[in-house]
């Protein structure tokens, strides 16, 4: 999609005020130090500030990338603190990923209709038919909890009775031996 920015000097601040926000993002992946100067790339069909919401929505065709995470979606919503009084930066709170939701750090996979990332915690939150994999392995659940700095997972199975009228689901999991 092709913006005039300057044709337009509120949507210029705009996306100044997101440049900036991206600049002082928590890091995505697990070596903080490093992460926290990589810059975070987005691209999208459209762009929407909400700045009464402190959040900025992109949607249609979602692409986030910063150093080794990549996240895909239809749509992607990143909530921002409030800019300080003292002229400090602003810091990403979460991100709310919904559509054909993938999520990849090194060779972890994950999918879902739906993505929480809690910046604080540092952690993913895949739920929807989440299924994640790590090489040829595999995993699924209704949601998958990915901490990105413990290179560890937790997957939580379905509430719902299932098909036969057992209560709750099941978690299923797909080890291939070397």
């Amino acid at each position: 999609m092709r913006l005039s920015l300057l044709a337009n000097p509120r949507l210029f601040v705009h996306a100044l005020l997101l440049f900036l926000l991206f600049i002082a993002a928590p890091a995505w992946s697990a070596d903080k130090a490093t992460t926290n100067k990589a810059p975070i790339n987005i691209e999208a069909d459209r762009m929407v500030s909400l700045e009464q919401k402190n959040s900025v929505l992109f949607s249609g065709n979602v692409h986030a990338t910063q150093a080794d995470v990549r996240i895909n979606s239809n749509e992607m919503t990143v909530y921002y603190s409030q800019a300080s009084k003292d002229g400090g930066g602003q810091e990403v709170k979460k991100l709310l990923c919904v559509g054909n939701v993938e999520v990849t750090k090194g060779d972890w996979l994950g999918t879902g209709d739906k993505m929480d990332y809690l910046a604080p915690e540092r952690k993913v939150i895949l739920s929807g038919g989440a299924k994640a994999w790590q090489g040829k392995n595999q995993v699924s659940g209704e949601t998958i909890v990915y901490y990105l700095d413990e290179g560890r997972s937790e997957v939580i199975p379905s509430k719902a009775s299932t098909p036969s009228g057992k209560k709750g689901g099941r978690v299923n999991a797909t080890i291939i031996p070397k």
